[in-house]
């Protein structure tokens, strides 16, 4: 396993209890589902599972699909359809192109359910789509009136991802930052608790529209590696 943290890498696209009190400092063990498998959403899973939180997986392609990732994975992993997924997970990550998220879900099954924004929105290879000045995560929120979206998990790179939570010799102020935007104040706090559980620093950027247009690409912190003091001088 590398030691190093890259820099500047290009993404691939890239704690809830039952009343969504989680303490901001410790997320409490949950299902996390996860919809889109590739190189990020997998190496996401697998750091929920070393970390405690059990995840249910979906993608395009169907269940019999991730049967290796499973055996990776062990006991703590499930695989179902997207739906399914959605229905059985405490917590909804979407780690699907961007395109591909509107329709994916009937809105019924994330009514009330924290759902990760964690998609790219591009108009072309690295180039930011032209969204008419609206944040991505604003047409996610759109587009699942009852969920509670957090914009989040979407800016670093899947390997940095895979290693710089739990690199040794890191100390609490060079834990690298994760991000949360989102008009849901108790939803970002259960999004922050998993950031922390995960090795992280959760930091907040504010609302959906301001503090998601930072996180997108073109924005300020997409694609940069910062400390937590870093990102909240910087902010």
């Amino acid at each position: 396993m590398r030691t190093g943290i890259p820099g500047e890498l290009h993404p691939d696209q890239v704690g809830l209890d039952r009343n969504g009190l989680t303490p901001h400092h410790r997320g409490a063990l949950m299902r996390t589902g996860i919809i889109g498998t590739g190189r990020i959403g997998s190496t996401l899973a697998r750091i929920l599972v070393a970390s405690g939180h059990p995840v249910v997986l979906a993608n395009a392609t169907g269940p019999r699909s991730l049967a290796p990732l499973l055996a990776e994975l062990g006991p703590e992993a499930a695989a179902a359809h997207p739906v399914e997924a959605a229905g059985q997970a405490d917590l909804l990550v979407l780690m699907v192109p961007f395109a591909d998220v509107r329709g994916l879900l009937p809105p019924h099954v994330v009514q009330d359910k924290v759902l990760v924004d964690a998609t790219n929105a591009f108009g072309g290879p690295g180039t930011p789509a032209d969204l008419g000045g609206r944040g991505s995560s604003e047409l996610v929120a759109e587009w699942y009136p009852g969920a509670r979206v957090v914009k989040s998990l979407n800016t670093m790179h899947f390997e940095t991802l895979a290693v710089a939570g739990t690199a040794s010799g890191r100390t609490a102020s060079e834990r690298l930052a994760h991000y949360t935007a989102g008009d849901d104040t108790k939803a970002k706090e259960i999004v922050a608790g998993i950031i922390t559980d995960l090795g992280f620093a959760p930091v907040d950027t504010g609302p959906l529209h301001s503090g998601g247009n930072l996180q997108q690409p073109g924005g300020p912190l997409f694609n940069r590696s910062l400390t937590e003091a870093q990102a909240l001088a910087w902010i």
